[in-house]
């Protein structure tokens, strides 16, 4: 046997490398377009395709609409004069205002301008981080706003409640801000002022009772002061236009959910009374379009109440629209509530919690947290549906624009008015499908 001797290998010298540069995470705007738009030959074909095909039917539409339209114009016959061949807008920029406003008066557009302004501060307090109790606030804003808007809508003499409610809404509105501000300068708001002072006396209702008294100290002044402050009556027949549309599906989608909630919760009950109450409710109201229950609430409403009770239209419409979306709610709330494991219900019981317990404090909110895409989707659905009630008679934004058409300055002119319209509504539910999603990425539910 010859020995085998390992040969002797030379140690490999370690040399170093520069660092590799950083992954490429964001792109300008030519490396956009080459990733998304020309990042092969048959991609950028179909891009070239594309573009093309969009070009010729956007073409005739911009020449319509923005090349050839006229946008000066005292009647229609004069836009036709101008140019034949292009749009008139001067007849919808002569009746803008009436189809924001409808036929209330001219003199009274900035009650409805703050009316709608007290709604968004409202609100926006909701979008913020160091915003505390969201819940409460949203709440108040059910509860409360109403009132503050019908008194600057209506005007009139409102009634000794009514007026009681509307400054009590301005007060907590004030002392929301007044909180809010606070925190942002890192202050302590009203209650943790207040609290030490009152826990000698009052140690298990300190908070509360700190709260209620910042919100009296605001609330008496505006009391007093809003005495002599009064409005022109307006009469709910003056409503109309897109102030109207608003009034009607802003009401409907709040209280749609609880109101889809409450039937959906009645759906799963034990108790026979309440679930086949729920699902009749349910199943009658899908069953029909959503014109047969406008009919129906002008119509046969009024024989469910007494005869001194005097129901407007308005009134019967918000009603039956409640119910109609309530219905549809209730089955998307359903369809969350079943995606719930029923491990969860389960774990409820075994720590002791009881039934409203487990469904306002681990069910629910897991289940409208999923359901916030088709939940946004129905609010979409029914700020669309409402101008439906234009056949009943109310003067909203689309019976607005079909007036246009019959005024005698600009007899003829439907499409513009209509191709408005549709620009102001894909405003505001893109705007709210955007808000959705936001939401969802904030509450990380797009998994």
């Amino acid at each position: 046997m010859t020995d085998q001797t390992t040969p002797k290998t030379e140690l490999l010298k370690f040399v170093p490398r520069p660092s590799r540069p950083p992954a490429v995470t964001s792109y300008g705007v030519s490396g956009w377009l080459k990733r998304n738009l020309f990042g092969g030959f048959w991609n950028t074909l179909l891009t070239i395709a594309v573009f093309f095909l969009l070009y010729q039917l956007l073409k005739p539409f911009l020449e319509w609409s923005v090349i050839k339209a006229v946008w000066t114009a005292s009647t229609r016959r004069e836009c036709l004069a101008i140019s034949p061949d292009g749009a008139c807008w001067a007849g919808v920029i002569q009746w803008f205002d009436t189809l924001i406003y409808g036929r209330y008066p001219a003199e009274f557009y900035w009650r409805i301008n703050l009316g709608f302004a007290i709604g968004i501060l409202w609100v926006l307090p909701l979008a913020l981080k160091k915003v505390k109790q969201k819940l409460l606030i949203g709440v108040m804003a059910v509860l409360l706003y109403p009132f503050a808007a019908a008194y600057l809508f209506l005007g009139g003499d409102r009634g000794m409640v009514h007026h009681i409610l509307a400054s009590l809404a301005l007060a907590y509105l004030f002392l929301l801000y007044v909180d809010t501000v606070m925190a942002y300068l890192g202050r302590q708001s009203f209650r943790q002022t207040l609290e030490p002072l009152l826990e000698r006396f009052f140690p298990q209702r300190a908070g509360l009772l700190a709260y209620l008294a910042g919100l009296m100290a605001l609330f008496f002044p505006i009391l007093i002061l809003s005495r002599g402050f009064h409005l022109e009556y307006v009469p709910i027949d003056r409503w109309g236009g897109l102030f109207l549309t608003l009034v009607i599906s802003g009401f409907s989608i709040v209280m749609a959910l609880p109101i889809g909630i409450t039937l959906a919760l009645g759906r799963r009950s034990t108790m026979p009374v309440i679930r086949w109450f729920s699902i009749t409710t349910i199943e009658l109201v899908r069953s029909v379009p959503m014109i047969t229950v406008l009919f129906m609430s002008v119509t046969m409403m009024p024989l469910f109440f007494p005869n001194t009770m005097d129901l407007n239209k308005l009134v019967q419409v918000i009603i039956a629209v409640c119910i109609f979306a309530g219905a549809y709610m209730a089955e998307t709330v359903r369809g969350g509530l079943q995606s719930i494991p029923k491990g969860q219900f389960d774990a409820a019981k075994s720590i002791g919690l009881g039934y409203w317990q487990t469904m306002f404090q681990i069910i629910l909110p897991q289940a409208l947290r999923a359901m916030i895409p088709n939940i946004v989707t129905s609010f979409t659905s029914l700020f669309k549906d409402t101008t439906l009630v234009s056949i009943i008679g109310l003067f909203d934004i689309m019976l607005m624009a079909r007036n246009i058409s019959i005024d005698k300055d600009w007899f003829g002119l439907h499409s513009e008015p209509l191709v408005a319209i549709s620009v102001l509504f894909f405003v505001f539910c893109y705007g709210m499908s955007q808000y959705s999603q936001r939401l969802e990425k904030k509450l990380k539910t797009d998994r």
